[in-house]
């Protein structure tokens, strides 16, 4: 069974604050997040490994975006010190 049988996917976008590192301004940032939700029953077909990893599994949340630019010096910087994956 694939990762996505067990899982409902939606996109969203979130706003995070972050200084740029090359001009020092800080500005808000729409950061887009990629929302797994569990669905309510196991897929038809699983085994019992898989039914046991579906009992085990729990919604989470997978940044997309890696970098961001800047909006006074358009300079590409990498998100600082936030999580990639995030359980909800």
């Amino acid at each position: 069974m694939n990762e996505r049988d067990f899982f409902n996917e939606k996109q969203e976008s979130k706003t995070a604050s972050f200084s740029c590192p090359h001009c020092r301004a800080r500005n808000d940032y729409e950061v887009r997040w990629l929302k797994r939700t569990k669905k309510p029953a196991p897929p038809r077909g699983a085994g019992e490994q898989d039914k046991r990893q579906f009992q085990n599994s729990r919604d989470y949340m997978v940044r997309i975006d890696d970098m961001l630019a800047c909006r006074t010096c358009r300079k590409r910087f990498d998100i600082p010190s936030s999580q990639s994956v995030v359980f909800i």
